[in-house]
């Protein structure tokens, strides 16, 4: 018998099964809804592309719903808009992922669009070209973004000589050298079972969901599928390096400040995770929010950010200055930064920290979408089905003197990227 759907997600009540073909599938039955939520990946992004056509797997990805063997652009839209669906792709660094939605009745019309579009697109000239108009108008509006410019020159300064400092969707000179045949081979060579990953959540059984994966993907095979490159090791940071990104005609300065953070499964992630909330997240964006914005009236907005990945990840902070206060904003920032790695995190914050963190993982589950994702986010990380079950006492097991290891083993006054951008 199923577990009340109110239960976190756990061993008992999560369906996990790996098909012959090597397609993981995650499923979760929810009765109390009528519907569902559909999402996964499979192994193909911007890791395989090259310098000179740097944005081909986003490409790829978007074009896989503008036609296929079976059905042309309109045939596909149709479909989905005639029973209130959608389904749509994306590509990141390491994966292209996939979501969809549907009255539970109509998941095997869903399950039939997904493997005719990872398997079958026909990449029709016409809406690749229209495609690639779009794409080059998003990069050019992306050129004269002030917070766009200054991300993607911080990404350059901490990932130097490494394939992360890339924007996933390439450059307008990048995109104009993709040819249609390219989309055809990268579709061909990088997308396959191995390593895919599919979950359903919603008012269907798991036992179903596995019947209709290995109906519609059960014999897709593809035994070239490589696998992802081998990194080069990351060049930490060994001094203070800024950056200005001059883009005339801006009343804004979007500013960053970072450095290299913890990866998602580092043994301080949570320590780190809890510091940040401190630092720049909690209430009214923390203590960089107040002192930066609330007390001073130098940005617009101002907050700090944790971003883990599988090999590396950032911490930083962000904020929207006026160009007269940006040299104030960054001192302060310093300053802050400076008092964070000395003192660390007080019993009270991260006490509120950590109630915040827990209380608003139940409301991040509410929805099918939401236990789709955490589910995912349990596949790709590896962190084990009794994660969101075992979550609580983790976080409640931070103290601060984790806190203020974290902090000094991740944060360095004296060997951040200090970039700005307007």
């Amino acid at each position: 018998m199923s577990q009340p759907f109110h239960s976190l997600p756990g061993p008992e009540n999560i369906f996990r099964a790996v098909t012959a073909n090597g397609i993981t599938v995650l499923a979760r039955a929810n009765p109390n809804s009528p519907s569902i939520a559909l999402g996964g990946f499979f192994q193909a992004g911007s890791l395989f592309d090259s310098d000179e056509k740097l944005g081909l797997a986003d490409f790829t990805s978007a074009a896989l719903m503008r036609g296929t063997d079976q059905r042309d652009f309109f045939q596909i839209h149709d479909a989905l808009e005639s029973i209130g669906a959608g389904l749509g792709f994306s590509s990141g660094a390491r994966t292209t992922s996939f979501s969809g939605r549907s009255l539970a009745e109509d998941l095997p019309l869903i399950f039939e669009l997904l493997a005719d579009a990872v398997r079958n697109p026909s990449f029709p000239p016409e809406q690749v070209e229209r495609l690639r108009a779009q794409l080059l108008t998003g990069l050019s509006i992306r050129e004269q973004d002030t917070g766009d410019r200054a991300s993607m020159a911080f990404d350059e300064i901490v990932y130097a000589n490494h394939p992360y400092r890339r924007p996933d969707d390439g450059y307008p000179e990048t995109i104009q050298a993709i040819q249609r045949e390219d989309l055809i081979q990268f579709r061909d060579r990088h997308y396959g079972p191995r390593g895919m990953v599919l979950a359903v959540v919603g008012a269907i059984e798991p036992l179903q969901v596995l019947e209709m994966v290995e109906r519609f993907l059960g014999d897709w095979q593809n035994p070239d599928q490589p696998h992802h490159p081998a990194l080069p090791a990351l060049q930490l940071l060994d001094a203070v390096t800024r950056e200005h990104v001059s883009l005339a005609g801006k009343s804004q300065t979007d500013l960053v400040i970072g450095c290299h953070g913890p990866t998602r499964l580092a043994e301080d992630y949570f320590a780190a995770s809890l510091a940040n909330s401190v630092l720049g997240q909690f209430g009214m964006m923390g203590r960089i929010g107040e002192v930066v914005r609330e007390r001073s009236g130098l940005a617009y907005y101002a907050y700090s950010s944790l971003s883990a990945g599988l090999e590396t990840g950032t911490w930083d902070i962000g904020a929207g200055v006026s160009p007269a206060n940006l040299q104030k904003a960054i001192d302060l920032i310093l300053q802050e930064i400076a008092v964070f790695v000395e003192n660390g995190v007080t019993a009270e914050e991260l006490r509120d920290s950590q109630d915040n963190f827990i209380g608003r993982l139940p409301l991040s589950l509410e929805s099918n979408g939401g236990v789709a994702n955490a589910l995912l986010n349990i596949e790709r990380y590896q962190l084990g089905l009794d994660y969101y079950q075992t979550y609580e006492s983790r976080i409640r097991a931070v103290t601060p003197e984790d806190a203020l290891q974290a902090i000094r083993r991740h944060l360095h006054p004296g060997r951040l990227a200090i970039v700005s951008a307007g």
